[in-house]
């Protein structure tokens, strides 16, 4: 089978790394979860106080980019690869609520974006790539042979990621969470750099009624339908 490039964009919550996880392990090809790079550049901005509910020094986190560094490593046990931030796993530090806050934030400074684009597109030099993010198919893999846009309710997504959040053990509200998910859609689709927005040749799936298996085995169909005519 011929291998290509499939950009999974969309809204937050809405399954997007799921998706590409399954993709990934049904076709053998790399996943990269781009929203876990941002999120450790959050982490990171966090942690040395470059960030609160009323402060950003956007400066400050852009004069030290030189010194984060991100990688994934596969882990066998879970069947994915996990985010690195300078050498330590931050899986389960990027996927808080209070994270979640501030990574669209961190997200909107161009600097940010551009050192991470930089990184994305030459992890898909080879194809046989599943990417997914805000701005992978209209920005990092422009070109990409299979583009999808996945969207669901506010409420709809905001509830999964209150279930998501609660399994954890996460001390959260519902409303709290739906809060997060409509300011981050805000954020998302209104930044000035790469906003969020569907790519012109993008398929447009709404999984609000849709479980996990008929969407991806609605996804899968459309792989295999692009791979026979490139």
């Amino acid at each position: 089978m011929k291998k290509i490039t499939i950009a999974i964009d969309g809204f937050s919550s809405t399954g997007k790394s799921t998706l590409a996880k399954q993709l990934a392990k049904e076709l053998e090809y790399v996943y990269v979860d781009t929203g876990a790079m941002y999120r450790a550049v959050a982490h990171f901005a966090m942690q040395h106080q470059l960030i609160a509910a009323d402060f950003f020094d956007k400066a400050a986190l852009i004069a030290a980019l030189p010194n984060i560094q991100l990688e994934f490593k596969f882990n066998a046990d879970l069947g994915f690869a996990e985010m690195y931030l300078n050498g330590e796993n931050v899986e389960k530090q990027i996927r808080t609520i209070e994270v979640s806050n501030f990574v669209s934030k961190v997200a909107e400074v161009s600097e940010v974006r551009s050192k991470l684009v930089e990184q994305q597109q030459e992890m898909g030099k080879n194809k046989a790539i599943v990417m997914d993010g805000r701005d992978i198919g209209t920005v990092v893999f422009p070109n990409a042979e299979l583009k999808v846009f996945m969207t669901a309710s506010a409420e709809t997504r905001a509830q999964r990621r209150f279930d998501e959040l609660q399994q954890k053990g996460d001390n959260v509200s519902y409303e709290d969470v739906l809060k997060n998910v409509v300011e981050r859609d805000y954020i998302d689709t209104h930044r000035e750099d790469s906003p969020l927005i569907i790519a012109d040749d993008a398929i447009e799936i709404d999984n609000s009624y849709l479980n996990r298996e008929e969407q991806f085995d609605a996804v899968l169909e459309l792989v295999k339908d692009v791979v026979k005519t490139v």
